[in-house]
């Protein structure tokens, strides 16, 4: 397994417009082949900053996931809605 964890700090005016994209975004990913879990939380110690968790059984599956057309659409609108840059780490699990 394959676990991310992902943070977001999103611009104080574009909250609402994330939270709308990342929901269509969490709904088709949570349906795609090899997604174990994906989940999308706000952060309690700042209101613009978001969390995404994934859990994928394998590369190929990310891979699939990373040039999905629900992925490729949500990052291409949500770039410029971000207030810097995003905090992403990948984790192997031999579970």
């Amino acid at each position: 397994m394959i676990i991310i964890n992902a943070k977001f700090q999103v611009q104080a005016q574009s909250v609402e417009q994330y939270e709308t994209l990342v929901k269509d975004l969490v709904e088709a990913s949570r349906n795609e082949a090899g997604n174990i879990g994906y989940e999308h939380f706000k952060a309690t110690e700042n209101e613009n900053t978001y969390l995404m968790y994934e859990i994928w059984e394998s590369q190929e599956a990310i891979e699939s996931h990373n040039n999905s057309e629900h992925f490729q659409t949500f990052f291409s609108s949500v770039k410029p809605l971000l207030a810097g840059p995003s905090d992403i780490k990948v984790s192997l699990s031999k579970e």
